[in-house]
C-alpha cells in the first residue's frame, strides 16, 4: 500500500468514527428514557461480517461498548449474516450475551448496499424498567430481575414482531418508554447504515473488508508498540475492596507484560454473591481492558484489534465470572472498580500515568413510588425513575481530580430538572460536598450531597445500589483517602440506611446521599499553598481541615 492509499484509508477510518457518532447521537435525540437522552448511557458501533468491531462512537460507556464488542458474535451464531435481510433488527438483553444485566438492550442491524450485506451496526442502551424486582440487588436469581429476552428478531424486513412487543408492553412498569426506546435503537442503527452506504458510494467501496484489515493491522501494531515500552519480567499485584452485600468483596489482580500482550489473573478474588452484585465475564473484560487502555494506549481508537492484546484470566469460581442464573442486576457496583484495580497494578510500572482511586461506581438511585410502595394510601401516581450521579474522581499526576464526574463509566450527570419533569420527586439539595476530596500534592475530586423527596412529602422507596461507603477511595504515593459515602434520612438523628437494598423513605422525610470523594496523590505538604487557599475561599475545604492535612 503506497502513501496515498494509506492516507485515504485513514480518512475513511475517521469518517467511520463520525458515522458511528451520528448513530449514537440519533439515539440520544430519539430516546424515551432519561438514562439515554440525558445521561448518555449507551454505546454504538460498526462491525464486519465476522462480528469484529471496526469503530465505536465517542459517546458511550466502556462497560457497554467493550462488552457489546463480544455480543455481536453471539447474534451471528444464531442468525448468520447470509440469512439476514434488509429491514431486519435483532435484539437481546441476555446478561451473558450482552452487556451484563437485563436493563441493557442490545440491537444488531445488517447494512446492505446494492442488495449485498456489507456490515453490521450494533448499539446498547440502558432502559428505565424491564419488570421483575426492578433495578437493584435484591434478586436471588436473574429470573427475578426482569423480563429475559433471548436473541430474537424485533423487526422482520421492517415489520414489527407484534408478539415480541406484546410481551414487552405487559412486562414493564414503563411500557411506553420501553417500546419507544426499542424503536429508537433500531432507528439509530438505520441512521448509521444510511451514512455507511453514502460513504461507500462516495469512495467507490464494494465492501468494508479492506478498510477493516487496515484498521485492525494499524491498531494492533500501535497497541503492541505501546506495550513494548512497559517493563517486562515482573508481576504487579493489587487488590481493592467493595462494600459488597452480605460481606465485603475483595478483588485481586496479578498483571504481567508478555512480549506482545498484557495478561491479568484474578485468582484470589471473592466468590459469587447470592444477590445482584455479581459480574458476568464480558463486563469484567470490558472495564479491565478500559482501565489498562487508559494508561497504556489511550490515543489508539477503540476496536476489536486495539483490545485484543489485553487478556483476562478469570477463575470460574469468582464474582467476576459469575454464571447464569445468578443475579447480576447491579454488576456495575463491583465491575466499575476494575479500572482502579488495573491502575493499582500499573502504578508499580508507570507511576506517572495513573490516577488515584476515585468514587468509581455510579451512585444512581432507582426511585419508586405510588401504589407499588404505599398501596391504597398512595399520595402520588406510580413512578419508576433512575438518576445518574457521581462522586469525585481520583487525583491525577499533575492535576486535581474532577468533581462529581463519572469515571470510569463516562455517563453524564442527569439534570435534576429532567428527572423532576418525568416523576413526582423534588431535589432539595444538589451541591459539592466540602472536605470530601482526598488530600495530596494533587487532591482528589469532591463528592456531592443530594437530598431527594417525593412531592406532597409522600413516602417513596429507594433500591439502594451504593458503594465506597465502608471502603473509601484510596490515595496513591502518600495521598490521602477520599471521604467515604453516606446514605440516610434528613431527620434529627441522621438515621443511617443500608447502602444496598430496597428501603422505604417515610412520609415527610427526604433521602440524603453523600457521595464519596476521590483519593489524593502525593504528599499533601507539597501542595501549592495558593491552591489550598483557593479551595478554602471557595468553601470546599474548611480552614480546620486545611490546617490539619496541609499544615496551612
Amino acid at each position: 500500500m503506497n502513501a496515498l492509499e494509506k492516507i485515504q484509508r485513514q480518512i475513511q477510518w475517521n469518517r467511520l468514527i463520525a458515522v458511528v457518532e451520528e448513530q449514537a447521537q440519533t439515539m440520544i435525540r430519539t430516546a424515551f428514557s432519561t438514562t439515554v437522552r440525558e445521561a448518555g448511557d449507551l454505546s454504538a458501533g460498526i462491525f464486519d461480517l465476522k462480528g469484529r468491531m471496526l469503530a465505536q462512537a465517542v459517546t458511550g460507556t466502556p462497560g457497554h461498548v467493550n462488552s457489546m464488542m463480544e455480543s455481536v458474535g453471539h447474534f451471528l451464531a444464531k442468525f448468520p449474516a447470509a440469512t439476514m435481510k434488509p429491514g431486519d433488527h435483532y435484539i437481546t438483553n441476555d446478561p451473558w450475551l450482552g452487556t451484563g444485566h437485563l436493563h441493557d438492550l442490545t440491537v444488531v442491524t445488517p447494512t446492505f448496499r446494492n442488495g449485498k450485506i456489507v456490515g453490521l451496526f450494533a448499539n446498547t442502551a440502558h432502559i428505565i424498567d424491564i419488570g421483575g424486582l426492578g433495578m437493584g440487588p435484591e434478586g436471588r436469581s436473574v429470573f427475578e430481575e426482569g423480563l429475559y429476552i433471548p436473541i430474537v428478531k424485533c423487526f422482520d424486513q421492517n415489520v414489527p414482531n407484534e408478539t415480541f412487543f406484546d410481551f414487552i408492553r405487559v412486562g414493564s412498569r414503563t411500557p411506553v418508554e420501553l417500546e419507544g426506546d426499542i424503536y429508537s435503537l433500531c432507528a439509530c442503527n438505520d441512521a448509521g447504515a444510511k451514512r455507511l452506504v453514502e460513504m461507500m458510494d462516495e469512495y467507490g467501496m464494494d465492501g468494508v473488508d479492506e478498510l477493516a484489515e487496515f484498521i485492525f493491522d494499524s491498531s494492533l501494531a500501535a497497541t503492541r508498540a505501546e506495550i513494548a515500552k512497559l517493563p517486562k519480567g515482573q508481576v504487579w499485584e493489587a487488590s481493592i475492596k467493595s462494600d459488597g452485600y452480605e460481606a465485603e468483596v475483595t478483588l485481586k489482580a496479578a498483571m504481567r507484560v508478555e512480549a506482545e500482550d498484557i495478561v491479568v489473573d484474578y485468582t484470589g478474588t471473592t466468590g459469587f454473591s447470592t444477590r445482584g452484585i455479581n459480574v458476568p465475564a464480558a463486563y469484567c473484560r470490558a472495564y479491565s481492558c478500559f482501565g489498562i487502555k487508559c494508561v497504556v494506549a489511550p490515543e489508539i481508537p477503540n476496536n476489536w484489534a486495539s483490545l485484543a492484546p489485553f487478556i483476562m484470566q478469570i477463575p470460574d469460581d469468582c464474582i467476576l465470572n459469575t454464571p447464569r442464573p445468578y443475579p447480576v442486576s447491579v454488576r456495575h457496583v463491583v465491575g466499575q472498580l476494575l479500572p482502579d484495580l488495573m491502575m493499582g497494578c500499573l502504578s508499580q510500572a508507570v507511576p506517572d500515568k495513573v490516577n488515584a482511586e476515585g468514587s468509581s461506581a455510579l451512585w444512581n438511585p432507582p426511585l419508586r413510588g405510588g401504589s407499588q410502595v404505599s398501596g391504597q394510601q398512595a399520595e402520588v401516581d406510580d413512578f419508576e425513575i433512575i438518576t445518574f450521579n457521581s462522586g469525585g474522581t481520583g487525583a491525577r499526576p499533575t492535576k486535581d481530580g474532577l468533581d462529581g464526574i463519572a469515571f470510569p463509566s463516562g455517563v453524564r450527570t442527569m439534570p435534576v430538572e429532567a428527572t423532576e419533569n418525568v416523576a413526582p420527586v423534588i431535589f432539595w439539595r444538589k451541591e459539592l460536598r466540602p472536605d470530601s476530596a482526598g488530600p495530596g500534592r494533587t487532591r482528589g475530586g469532591f463528592g456531592q450531597i443530594m437530598e431527594i423527596g417525593a412531592k406532597k412529602n409522600a413516602e417513596f422507596a429507594v433500591n439502594a445500589i451504593f458503594d465506597r461507603v465502608a471502603n473509601p477511595p484510596k490515595g496513591r504515593f502518600g495521598g490521602g483517602m477520599g471521604a467515604g459515602g453516606w446514605v440516610g434520612l434528613d431527620d434529627a438523628n441522621g438515621t443511617v440506611l443500608r447502602t444496598k437494598g430496597f428501603q422505604v423513605i417515610p412520609k415527610g422525610r427526604h433521602l440524603v446521599l453523600k457521595l464519596p470523594g476521590g483519593g489524593g496523590m502525593g504528599d499533601p505538604k507539597e501542595r501549592d499553598p495558593a491552591l489550598v487557599e483557593r479551595d478554602v475561599a471557595d468553601g470546599l475545604v474548611s480552614a480546620a481541615e486545611a490546617k490539619r492535612v496541609y499544615g496551612r
